[in-house]
């Protein structure tokens, strides 16, 4: 017995938690699908052929285009094409850079400033009526923009902003701050309220709260909003064609390219360079700052 207790006593012990943790590794490991990875593919090609057109047609020639789309003929390649895309005054892609910029900042600084204390108004009330606020903001992201865009051009006529860029400012905000809003509530419920006490114990008001201390731990969900944002002013045509007419000059990226070359379509070697103007920004700014959007979506969806 004593033998065997001696025996007991000094036989190592297996190490339970790796053995436990790889077991359950091993279990919770899921197989890999080929009906996914076939969907995946699928999904690959389907977004990558229009963007591997685009860039190959934006430096051939007319009548290579018509031949034979999908080919790449290093000897034929020309950036003839994509130079006068540039320099040329008529399509103006280059110069509608410029006022889309201005628009973008503009509407994102003034969203944040509205969405920001809004929300945290929101996230921060118990009351039944907040909710129903909360309810009718969300109710914005159900109407599609084209719908109302008549009603707006109407608004606009009567309080005297048509056809300028300050009632194109006031419809985008308009029209970001419901998701805006509805982000920033589902990211401030999981900040404690604990916080917000201690500001007022030490002498902190409602604002000095929310932008000094709330705030600036809504990093992750502000970057998300204002690279949603600016992404959909970026690509927005149907605002800024009929909000602002020619007769006003200013042109955003996807007016310039409609105003440019929508006499001349069937000049193959004029559509694609401008766009590929109008496109490549955006999509190198998307893919350089997904990470973002997927952390900033999805950090407020777990409360914990």
């Amino acid at each position: 017995m004593v033998v065997l207790e001696a025996e007991v006593r000094v036989r190592p012990k297996a190490a339970p938690t790796e053995g436990g943790v790889t077991s359950r590794r091993s279990e919770h490991k899921e197989p890999r699908s080929p009906v996914r990875w076939a969907l995946l593919g699928v999904l690959f090609v389907v977004v990558i052929v229009p963007i591997y057109l685009l860039v190959v047609n934006a430096f051939k020639s007319q009548q290579d285009i018509l031949d034979n789309p999908f080919s790449v003929p290093l000897s034929g390649l020309t950036f003839e094409h994509m130079s006068a895309a540039i320099n040329s005054p008529q399509f103006n892609v280059i110069g509608g850079y410029g006022f889309t910029l201005f628009l973008v900042v503009v509407v994102d600084v003034l969203c944040i400033l509205l969405a920001g204390p809004a929300a945290y108004a929101i996230a921060r009330s118990l009351k039944r009526r907040t909710q129903l606020v909360l309810l009718y903001f969300l109710a914005g992201t159900f109407i599609p923009g084209a719908a109302v865009i008549i009603p707006v051009i109407y608004v606009l006529r009567e309080v005297g902003l048509a056809n300028t860029v300050t009632g194109l400012v006031a419809h985008d905000v308009a029209s970001t701050l419901p998701v805006s809003i509805f982000l920033f509530v589902g990211f401030i419920r999981t900040i404690p309220v604990d916080i917000d006490n201690a500001a007022t114990i030490d002498g902190a008001g409602r604002y000095r709260t929310f932008w000094s201390i709330i705030f600036p731990l809504m990093r992750p969900a502000v970057v998300t909003v204002l690279i949603l944002n600016s992404i959909g002013i970026w690509n927005d045509f149907v605002s800024p064609q009929i909000l602002l007419s020619p007769s006003s000059g200013h042109y955003t990226v996807t007016t310039a390219i409609y105003a440019g070359i929508s006499q001349y379509s069937t000049d193959l070697t004029k559509v694609f360079p401008n766009l590929l103007l109008a496109v490549a920004p955006v999509v190198i700014f998307f893919i350089y700052m997904q990470r973002h959007i997927i952390s900033g979506l999805t950090v407020g969806a777990v409360k914990g």
